[in-house]
């Protein structure tokens, strides 16, 4: 499978191409689409739209691995932020590519077992994973990395959703003593 990965932003936004058809994921692409020097925003909202058609047209991707939008104080920002994300999903699902989306917290858990870690954490973890040497000039294209490795690890998951595992407000997870407790209880042949 090949996972593009985006980390959408306005400014920056960031995106890889995973592939996972191998024993360790292999990085086919991780760049950024720099748009700081396009002053219009509908500018920038048109060439994330067509840039991301053009790197699904040239990759042909499996499936489009997006970051929510986190929630801030500047609601303009956020705003931006959630259509810059939408319009990238949008040239997805033109090309009948299903996406998922994950939290940031969930990425950073994902990567480095710590939901608060630091976008430079992120990155020295995913490059002992992923062996690449190049240190890319903006985290954003990291981040995207990291996203795509994260919806990789998602799909090969046996334990099922780790959303739902690291969620600590859901009333339906359980501990995992309980979890065994169940397991054994529903398997009394295999648990000696």
């Amino acid at each position: 499978m090949l996972i593009l990965g985006i980390d959408p932003g306005t400014r920056i936004l960031g995106y890889s191409l995973l592939d996972t058809d191998t024993p360790t994921p292999r990085i086919v692409a991780m760049d950024v689409l720099y748009l700081r020097l396009m002053p219009d925003f509908k500018e920038r909202i048109k060439h994330i739209h067509s840039s991301t058609l053009r790197i699904i047209d040239s990759f042909h991707p499996d499936q489009l691995a997006i970051e929510a939008p986190f929630f801030g104080k500047n609601v303009q920002s956020m705003l931006k932020l959630g259509r810059a994300q939408g319009v990238a999903i949008a040239a997805a699902l033109a090309r009948d590519i299903p996406y998922e989306e994950y939290e940031p917290s969930v990425i950073k858990q994902t990567v480095t077992g710590n939901g608060n870690a630091s976008k430079e954490q992120v990155g020295d973890i995913l490059r002992s994973i992923l062996h690449f040497e190049e240190h890319p000039h903006y985290l954003d294209a990291t981040d995207a990395l990291a996203v795509a490795y994260t919806c990789h690890m998602q799909l090969t998951n046996p334990l099922g959703d780790l959303r739902a595992q690291l969620s600590p407000h859901k009333k339906q997870r359980k501990s995992a003593k309980k979890q065994w407790a169940d397991f054994v209880n529903q398997n009394p042949d295999i648990v000696q």
